[in-house]
């Protein structure tokens, strides 16, 4: 079995693999980097990392995993989620998060040590009345994650 190894991946193909594997979610608009897994040289995983959705959360010091999809391999998740905090702390952030819907598990998150913060409001709309939009992803409370540098005591 070959080893799980981190790829560079554009934006494009990154988004080509959401479209193909992500169960809930569209490709988003834009990113400041994505990477991909990869094992015996085909890509198993993509993650999409850009400012985060909530403007109240964008400080210039925090960004946000906006996609992580898989095709179903072992490991791809944790492993991905790890990678993105690396290289969003070496770009020099420090703060990382992502929600998830409330019926997932975290088990990839906490297994990359990402802490669990709070769950959101459910119904969470982008549309207003003096700016309709259609809700194309699900609408109900998320469980948000983050990823900060480790403070050691002593």
């Amino acid at each position: 079995m070959s080893k799980m190894e981190l790829v560079p991946i554009n934006f494009d193909e990154a988004k080509a693999f959401v479209r193909r594997f992500h169960r809930h979610h569209l490709p988003p608009q834009g990113h400041k980097f994505s990477v991909g897994a990869s094992v015996g040289g085909e890509i198993v995983g993509v993650a999409i990392v850009g400012r985060p959705v909530a403007r109240h959360l964008d400080n210039g010091f925090t960004l946000e995993v906006i996609r992580l999809c898989s095709d179903g391999s072992k490991n791809v998740c944790s492993f991905l989620y790890s990678a993105c905090w690396r290289v969003s702390r070496n770009l020099g952030y420090k703060r990382l998060i992502t929600y998830i819907l409330q019926e997932e598990p975290g088990t990839t998150l906490r297994a990359a040590g990402w802490k669990f913060l709070y769950k959101t409001r459910d119904n969470n709309k982008w549309s207003r009345g003096q700016r309709p939009r259609v809700d194309k992803h699900p609408l109900q409370s998320k469980l948000l994650f983050e990823k900060t540098e480790e403070v050691i005591n002593g």
